[in-house]
């Protein structure tokens, strides 16, 4: 059998994840490889089949104080799958659905034809019986809140070779990579140049309700409506709405989920969310970040950027569980 560093997985493989017992010998006593935690949502994905969405060998962290990082995972060996996210069903339903990294000892390369054994769901329960998702009575422990101790610090010159292999994985695109090198550089150096991002007058700004809910329509609000209710930081209630975002201004998309509690990546705190939406297919680009950061996180939307159009559509809403989103195809303000 060949070694997890053996294996180079590429965008569009197909693995099966392994087995509860074979994970959970990965594991350490805190339930992690590398730093990175097994979460108590993908156990239940333990034997099912997945294609590699792209190879995730370095990533964007949040930390204190709002600030962002790239750097890149220890080992790098770690993938991102198509549409699995994580549901947070065992993180006090915590809504951020963040894409679920998977170092790939969890994973075996197959063929999708080939047929696999049944796997035994009564072992299951030990694997979770490894598994944390609390270092206190207010910090979680996740994917999220962790990245700092699964990755190292990712320099210049290798932020260039990290662009160079996901070119040759298949992750991105020549030319998709050659937007998320000059683009960032571009942003570099014109961040002097006034209105690179929405900015408005107010000390205190206003939050809106509009009760949206999973399905509904909603059409995004004008640029210029929407920095009346931001301060002088391009901010509402801490939120920041980037010309990235303001660029969608008089499209029509639909709510995937409510944003109303979240796990802090900075702190492992859950945060109560107000007026807040997740809408669906407008994910974070980090144009900020050289070669980009494949984690596709959501962008939040306060409501009052929002105006509904139409009511949710019968038979439809998002898909919240993990399970569900495997079998999905694959489809800039974060708190």
């Amino acid at each position: 059998m060949p070694s997890r560093a053996d294996i180079k997985l590429r965008t569009g493989d197909w693995v099966q994840i392994k087995t509860a017992p074979e994970i959970a010998k990965t594991l350490d006593a805190n339930g992690m490889l590398d730093g990175l935690p097994f979460m108590p949502e993908m156990v239940e994905l333990c034997g099912k089949r997945a294609r590699v969405a792209r190879r995730a060998e370095k990533t964007c962290i949040e930390y204190p104080g709002g600030g962002y990082k790239i750097r890149e995972f220890l080992n790098s060996d770690t993938v991102l799958l198509e549409g699995i996210r994580c549901s947070g069903n065992n993180h006090d339903g915590c809504q951020r659905a963040c894409m679920i990294f998977w170092n790939q000892a969890w994973l075996r390369k197959v063929d999708h034809q080939q047929s696999t054994e049944p796997v035994d769901s009564s072992r299951l329960g030990e694997l979770r019986a490894k598994l944390k998702t609390k270092a206190s009575a207010t910090r979680y422990i996740c994917q999220s809140t962790e990245l700092a101790s699964a990755t190292k610090r990712l320099t210049r010159a290798r932020m260039f070779l990290k662009a160079c292999s996901e070119i040759r994985s298949g992750s991105r695109g020549v030319m998709e990579m050659a937007r998320m090198v000059m683009v960032p550089l571009w942003r570099k150096a014109t961040r002097r140049i006034p209105r690179r991002r929405l900015t408005g007058t107010l000390k205190r700004t206003p939050a809106g309700h509009l009760g949206l809910q999973p399905g509904e329509w909603v059409t995004i609000k004008p640029a210029a409506e929407i920095a009346l209710t931001l301060d002088i930081h391009g901010r509402n209630r801490g939120l920041s709405c980037d010309f990235g975002m303001s660029n969608h201004s008089g499209t029509e998309f639909r709510v995937r989920n409510r944003l109303d509690r979240m796990i802090s990546e900075a702190t492992g705190e859950m945060r109560q969310v107000e007026g807040t939406v997740v809408l669906e297919g407008l994910n974070c680009t980090c144009a900020n970040v050289l070669g980009g950061c494949p984690r596709q996180d959501f962008t939040y939307w306060r409501e009052i950027w929002l105006k509904r159009t139409r009511e949710a559509e019968p038979n439809t809403g998002p898909i919240q569980s993990a399970e569900q989103l495997q079998s999905q195809p694959r489809s800039e303000a974060k708190l």
